[in-house]
């Protein structure tokens, strides 16, 4: 085999494949950052909504204080998981309430911090909080709505921040691998399972 004997194009060839990764690399980029706004059901929205506070307990409002700085804050969701690498939803909701001082108790560790979404429907059937989708309960502050791998997020758990006459909103951590607000009409989303009371 002989060696190039033209340094020149040997130089240009690698730097025409170097720019030619980089602009994959920043359209990748730019296709994330747009893709990462996308509404998983409903619409996204970009500010956290406003809630007459006065009409809520006392729990309900040190829950929404906490949520609106998880939001705002762009934490990773290692922040949530105790480091762990993994999806994080449920160690949002965890985190969120051991954070107010009202720990869930996960039922196969005994930690507070409740990984998975089976295991969250598993501790709030075992303090007679979980409500099975299709019995006529109306969402509140602080509930939970838990859905299975058909919905559009995919097996996951957000909160409810607020319900305008059956249209919630609601923050959740790893949508999009971020904290997001959304709004939705809950019958409208297919593979909700059931709701956490709060």
């Amino acid at each position: 085999m002989s060696a190039d004997k033209n340094p020149t194009r040997s130089t240009f060839v690698v730097l025409v494949g170097f720019c030619a990764v980089l602009a994959i690399v920043i359209a990748g980029g730019f296709w994330w950052v747009t893709r990462s706004n996308d509404a998983l059901a409903g619409e996204t929205l970009d500010a956290f909504p406003t809630l007459d506070r006065s009409t809520l307990s006392q729990s309900q409002s040190e829950l929404l204080a906490t949520l609106e700085k998880e939001w705002e804050s762009g934490a990773p969701g290692t922040t949530y998981a105790e480091g762990v690498e993994e999806s994080w939803c449920a160690d949002f909701v965890s985190w969120n309430m051991n954070k107010i001082g009202m720990p869930y108790s996960n039922p196969n560790s005994g930690s507070w911090r409740i990984p998975g979404v089976y295991t969250l429907q598993e501790y709030y059937e075992s303090v007679g909080t979980f409500v099975p989708l299709g019995q006529d309960y109306r969402l509140k502050t602080g509930d939970t709505i838990l859905y299975d791998d058909s919905s559009p997020f995919g097996q996951h758990v957000n909160i409810v921040l607020r319900n305008d006459a059956g249209i919630v909103t609601t923050v959740g951590g790893n949508e999009n691998n971020s904290v997001m607000l959304h709004r939705f009409n809950p019958d409208d989303v297919a593979g909700i399972v059931g709701f956490g009371s709060f």
